[in-house]
């Protein structure tokens, strides 16, 4: 049985309210215990009063999958090495493997870095149903942290004709299949009904738009999965990735599929009615890219007055980033604005995709206020346990570079010198400049860790109570000592690397190197046991599909156990 006492901890954990207080922490088989368990033959660590937090988790990134292409386009991203200001050694040991690349890095690359950087638990936000196995290959290469994926059903042919047919519980039976076949956590929906009208080369523009072939609409859909959530009592809510993405005076669709979810969805567990991705990248307020200004105080009154939403950021970070999403009429457009390359794919029955990247500049207005329209959404929404912190990883902006953001939120100091580059242009199109909030470690310890764990239904993460994973970041950062307001580059460098980062009880990083490298565990949703009187006509009719027009045979689409080591499976009670 291993053993560990942390003493002298400034432990900030919000789950079970404790504010960078001194205290011990005691960990034995991978889980956090009361310290009177541990016998006389316990290791020590002196935390020494150092900042000291569970291990964070990125709910919302993209790092398997779709950023193999991202990889190909980019070759040049992987000689980007070492990262500037990254801490420890980034060449092979006798513990790590090569790493390579900044906004598409390796797989090695990817583990090493997040538990650097303090992280334990990520989530693959969009996994294409046909393309999972691949995706969990991947994960299985991705050293340290613990992992799942949300898989993508919102231009899916099964789905939009159960929905056109008003076939609920057809189509209750077919995403409790899908998500076993793929091994998936959750439902994501991406610009519902855009994929499919995209095979016809056009996009949807709104929620009551026709979706061609099917005669349904994105609020259709959104409906749709959303109940068919409740039906089978998912651990987290439909993760939705709104219609017109990226596109001036969006906040007006954005408002209106929150209220439509809102409205509509009533959680049986809890939980919300909708968690609502990137919100960046949906707060867009203007006619056109002339007068594009920030939407963000309209989002964020509406986010202040919700009960069962959530959010995350889609914080933009300036410097090269690669766009990737499941939403392909986005990326042409992309393509075409920014006169860059161009990745697409269409996913049979199920979807599309595009890549294309991107440099986020300062002195370009729009990047400005892309920049500040996350911060204003984390700023001016009130609880912070409605917002989840992210770049949407790697389409805002690389995860590497998260510590210097953290300081966007903590520091008015840091955001008016980032600010003082900007155009004179961007200053009547932001709010930002007029709002004083600074977060505390304790907010930025919720968003980070807290939101995270609350809306994945997972309470053995993000927190350091009794009975928890022993996922733990120790940060050479003395709260009563560091004014986290100003002194901002000592945040960015206690940040970037790790005093100790300690995975289920084993320390993986100490003083920002790589000390051991064990394969974290991938969680995984099994719905198949709910009781569904429809699930032998589903089968039948998904049978025809595989027959008649996929190129794979449905015997070799399933994700099979060999390619899960460590798999979690949640199996689902009926609510």
């Amino acid at each position: 049985m291993s053993e560990l006492l942390i003493k002298n901890a400034a432990v900030c954990d919000p789950v079970n309210g404790i504010d960078c207080d001194k205290m011990d922490l005691a960990v034995k088989d991978g889980k956090i215990v009361d310290t009177t368990s541990l016998s006389s033959n316990v290791k020590e660590i002196d935390a020494d009063g150092r900042l000291t937090m569970a291990g964070a988790f990125d709910g919302h990134t993209h790092w398997a999958g779709k950023i193999n292409v991202g990889r190909m386009m980019s070759p040049h991203d992987m000689r980007r090495k070492p990262i500037p200001g990254l801490s420890g050694k980034e060449a092979p040991t006798t513990t790590t493997r090569a790493q390579a690349g900044y906004a598409t890095p390796n797989t090695y690359a990817i583990g090493y870095r997040y538990a650097k950087l303090g992280y334990t638990t990520a989530t693959e936000a969009a996994i294409p149903l046909l393309n999972a196995r691949h995706v969990h290959e991947e994960f299985e290469s991705i050293p340290i942290l613990d992992r799942f994926g949300l898989s993508l059903f919102g231009d899916n042919w099964m789905v939009m004709e159960y929905i056109r047919d008003n076939e609920p519980e057809k189509l209750a039976a077919y995403v409790a299949w899908a998500l076993k076949s793929s091994r998936g956590y959750g439902i994501k929906i991406v610009n519902p009904g855009g994929g499919e009208s995209w095979s016809w080369g056009k996009n949807v523009t709104g929620l009551h738009d026709n979706v061609p072939n099917f005669d349904i609409t994105p609020a259709d859909i959104l409906l749709g999965l959303g109940k068919t959530n409740e039906r089978l009592n998912l651990p987290h809510s439909v993760h939705i990735h709104c219609n017109n993405l990226g596109k001036p005076g969006n906040y007006e669709t954005t408002l209106e599929t929150m209220k439509l979810m809102e409205d509509n969805i009533k959680p049986k567990r809890d939980r919300q009615a909708a968690h609502f991705t990137h919100v960046q990248f949906h707060s867009y307020a203007g006619d056109g890219w002339r007068d594009f200004k920030s939407g963000a105080p309209m989002v964020a009154d509406y986010l202040n007055s919700s009960e069962n939403l959530t959010f995350d950021l889609g914080q933009v970070i300036f410097g090269p980033a690669m766009t990737m999403t499941a939403d392909g009429p986005l990326e042409y457009a992309n393509s075409r604005m920014l006169h860059e390359k161009w990745s697409n794919k269409d996913v049979e029955l199920e979807g599309t995709s595009g890549v294309v990247p991107i440099n986020y500049k300062q002195k370009v207005f729009v990047n400005a206020v892309q920049w500040s329209i996350g911060l204003e959404l984390a700023l001016l929404v009130d609880d912070p346990w409605k917002a989840m912190f992210t770049t949407d990883n790697p389409n805002g902006g690389a995860f590497v570079n998260y510590p210097e953001a953290y300081t966007y939120l903590m520091s008015s100091k840091k955001r008016d010198e980032i600010m003082s580059h900007f155009t004179d242009t961007t200053f009547d199109r932001i709010t930002l400049p007029d709002i004083d909030r600074e977060l505390s470690l304790y907010e930025l310890a919720i968003m980070t860790r807290g939101v995270p764990s609350k809306i994945y239904s997972m309470p053995e993460k993000g927190n350091l109570g009794v009975g928890a994973d022993a996922d733990i970041a120790i940060y050479d950062l003395k709260p009563d000592e560091v004014d986290t307001t100003v002194e901002n580059e000592k945040v960015i460098k206690a940040f970037r690397g790790t005093s100790y980062t300690i995975k289920d009880g084993e320390v993986v990083v100490k003083d920002g190197d790589i000390v051991s490298s064990p394969m974290g565990r991938t969680y995984w949703v099994n719905a198949t046991n709910i009781p569904n009187g429809d699930t032998d006509a589903m089968l039948a009719e998904l049978a025809q599909k595989f027959k008649r027009y996929y190129t794979v045979q449905q015997s070799n689409y399933m994700v099979q156990d060999e390619y899960i080591p460590r798999p979690v499976e949640l199996e689902m009670e009926d609510a």
